[in-house]
């Protein structure tokens, strides 16, 4: 027993040993970097995006992590697509449509495509689910159908899905629709949105200019299948019967059942053309190997990327997520001295920083489709997402000493005990769990790079300041804002807790199942 707790006290004493080397004083001298003027924001696919990602690659190199095999200077690559619109044209029954006023074709959903066809159908919402089939006993082989956003209620209630909530016919919506109008043999698809009437400027802007976008596996598949166009509803009611009107507004109304309508003979002619070029934006990985369970993964994980400059105003992201991405590099230092001093990890440590996260999670999910190491071979991933500051909307006496964490009752139920252990031999912050509430109207668990690795079936834990108002995506995120005795905790607390997940006996448990949602 003796020997038991002596050998006991000596794991602690090693891992206090290296969770020391991160210092608040560390972690302050690279974010001055990060979230200085230098990087102009780190906004994806910029040059202020590429400077970050150098300086990061060049932290990694001193501190001495392992580059990946596949990878020049860390850094995995992934394309992004700057596209132009430079032709859009849609005529029906000899009608013109004005771009713009009349109609809208998504420039980055939409290929170079051009096509004819005589007929339109009506096909409701545009769903063909078990539950509900807007394509029963209709035939659109070879002519255009014309479908609602969204889906219908009965009672008030959703209910393609059975516990009464919106489906993936409402998220991600257009592009399941779009498979399912091919699948039915359609050519094209002209969608309406029950909602809104005309068609915003801002839209016509962001879908003429030139601007970036990422295809992720499902898109790449669905953008060569049908392209489509947005009406507003003043053509609508031009190409469609007379009463029309009054099927628009029930689902306007209530967004309930509509009856379907005959196919309609309308001459319809649609040309779009756009240009396009690649932008390369990038993960940066760097590895501290393990030892006798080297072929096992523990990541720790941070976007560095952030909103960049608006009307020549740099929004710095101290925090979100400067915080994390410096936090990444300290850990990273913590593990890579205990490797280099005889204590490597049993499981290789893979330290990661994504850009693209501010626009859609891009970079972690371009990762997860195109890991590096096995994810059935991943035990966790630990994301940090902010966590430099206080959550000003946080009024309780432990306001200086918490972190909130997302996903602990999700996946595996491991994790949530061997994280408050640590925090309860080491670092003693109040974990709140008040993100991990179903009925949470933020849906935090679904908007960080943690979800990517999470709906592949890796287990995750986010940590998370909360700090959603006072300076959250403005330019006022600055360093002088955070609270780096709290930040030092806080990654301490992490750090422990990768600890013991690396040199325990066996992976993570994945015992619970990912409930389903999305951004």
């Amino acid at each position: 027993m003796m020997f038991c707790i002596a050998k006991a006290n000596a794991q602690i004493d090693v891992a206090t040993k290296y969770a020391e080397l991160i210092t608040g004083a560390a972690l302050k001298n690279h974010l001055v970097k990060i979230a200085g003027n230098e990087f102009e924001g780190r906004e994806t696919g910029t040059i202020g995006q590429r400077l970050a990602a150098n300086y990061i690659a060049n932290e990694y190199k001193k501190i001495g992590l392992k580059k990946p095999v596949e990878l020049k200077n860390y850094q995995q690559l992934y394309p992004l697509y700057k596209d132009t619109t430079l032709a859009a044209s849609l005529a029906i029954n000899n009608l013109p449509a004005a771009y713009g006023k009349d109609f809208l074709i998504p420039l980055n959903a939409n290929s170079n495509n051009k096509y004819s066809a005589k007929q339109i159908v009506f096909a409701g919402y545009g769903i063909d689910d078990t539950a509900y089939n807007d394509y029963s006993n209709l035939d659109v082989k070879g002519k255009v159908v014309v479908i609602f956003l969204g889906e219908p209620k009965r009672d008030g209630k959703y209910f393609v899905q059975p516990d009464g909530k919106t489906s993936k016919w409402t998220y991600p919506g257009i592009s399941v629709k779009l498979q399912a109008a091919a699948a039915n043999g359609a050519v094209g698809v002209l969608i309406i949105n029950p909602t809104q009437a005309t068609i915003p400027q801002r839209m016509v802007d962001a879908n003429t200019k030139a601007n970036l976008s990422f295809e992720s596996l499902p898109s790449k598949i669905i953008v060569n299948k049908l392209n489509y166009a947005l009406l507003s509803h003043g053509y609508a009611l031009q190409i469609m019967p007379a009463h029309f009107d009054s099927v628009l507004a029930i689902a306007k109304g209530k967004n309930v059942y509509t009856n379907k309508l005959p196919a309609m003979d309308r001459g319809i002619k649609y040309l779009f053309k756009k240009s396009r070029y690649v932008v390369n934006a990038s993960n940066v990985i760097g590895i501290v190997e393990g030892t006798d369970k080297k072929d096992e993964y523990v990541f720790i994980t941070a976007h560095y990327d952030h909103l960049g400059k608006q009307n020549n105003e740099i929004y710095y992201g101290a925090d979100d997520d400067g915080s994390g991405t410096v936090g990444v590099i300290q850990m990273a230092a913590a593990f890579a001295n205990a490797a280099a001093t005889g204590n490597r990890p049993r499981r290789t440590m893979v330290f990661m920083t994504v850009s693209g996260e501010e626009k859609g999670l891009w970079g972690s999910e371009y990762y997860s489709d195109h890991p590096l190491y096995d994810l059935d071979k991943t035990s966790v991933d630990l994301n940090i997402d902010m966590v430099g500051r206080v959550d000003t909307e946080r009024k309780t006496s432990d306001t200086l000493n918490y972190i909130y964490v997302v996903g602990h009752n999700k996946i595996s139920s491991e994790m949530p005990i061997i994280n408050e252990a640590a925090n309860t031999k080491y670092t003693k912050l109040i974990l709140d769990y008040k993100f991990d509430d179903p009925s949470d109207p933020n849906r935090i668990y679904y908007r960080s790079d943690h979800y990517n690795f999470a709906r592949k079936g890796v287990p995750v834990l986010f940590f998370y300041d909360g700090m959603l108002k006072a300076d959250y995506h403005k330019p006022t995120d600055t360093v002088d804002k955070i609270n780096f005795d709290l930040f030092e905790k806080r990654v301490r607390m992490i750090f422990y807790t990768a600890w013991e997940i690396a040199n325990r006996n066996d992976m993570l448990n994945r015992d619970k199942p990912l409930e389903e949602g999305g951004r």
